[in-house]
């Protein structure tokens, strides 16, 4: 095993961008949490307003031996619509924005590359990537009962019918690197 590298991702609600790292091969540790707002351990609650400046994201730890982050990112380009400003599906406020929080060089180079190659071929249909891609500047994990939700509560509705779909989506695109 290499060294270790954190990443941080938004992708509108935890629960389904963790869904889909928790199976990657490479991705040694999954958190959903908030990053880049303006108050110490927010609640959920108070994130849920938009007044916190926080988004839902989840902390990678990965090894770029395994897996690179260019291939981190590839995923998250595929598991959510980063055209879609402050919102993922019916998920809407400041807190679902799409974002990459970098805690490296290399990874705001391969970010900012993707987001600009992205625009450039037309992926979405000429529509304009809004993901940020930003430095961390704070992150703080979220309630235990977030952690592992898709995993604890598949049959929930949201689950089923949002999560799960990521996960399928993730598993057929990406099938060589699926932990199983």
């Amino acid at each position: 095993m290499g060294e270790l590298q954190t990443i941080v991702l938004g992708g509108g609600c935890f629960w389904c961008t963790e869904a889909v790292y928790v199976n990657v091969r490479g991705v040694t540790d999954v958190e959903s949490g908030y990053a880049n707002g303006t108050l110490d351990n927010p609640s959920y609650e108070q994130v849920c307003t938009g007044r916190t400046g926080h988004n839902e994201v989840v902390k990678l730890t990965y090894d770029p031996a395994q897996i690179s982050t260019r291939q981190v990112l590839e995923i998250f380009f595929v598991i959510h619509d980063p055209t879609t400003l402050n919102r993922q599906g019916n998920d809407v406020g400041t807190q679902y924005r799409s974002g990459i929080y970098y805690t490296t060089d290399e990874q705001k180079r391969e970010a900012e590359a993707i987001v600009r190659e992205l625009g450039n071929d037309k992926t979405y249909g000429g529509k304009a990537i809004v993901t940020e891609v930003q430095p961390l500047r704070s992150y703080f994990p979220a309630e235990e009962y977030h952690q592992d939700f898709f995993a604890k509560n598949p049959t929930q509705g949201y689950c089923m019918a949002v999560a799960a779909p990521k996960v399928a989506k993730f598993r057929k695109t990406f099938a060589s690197l699926s932990k199983g």
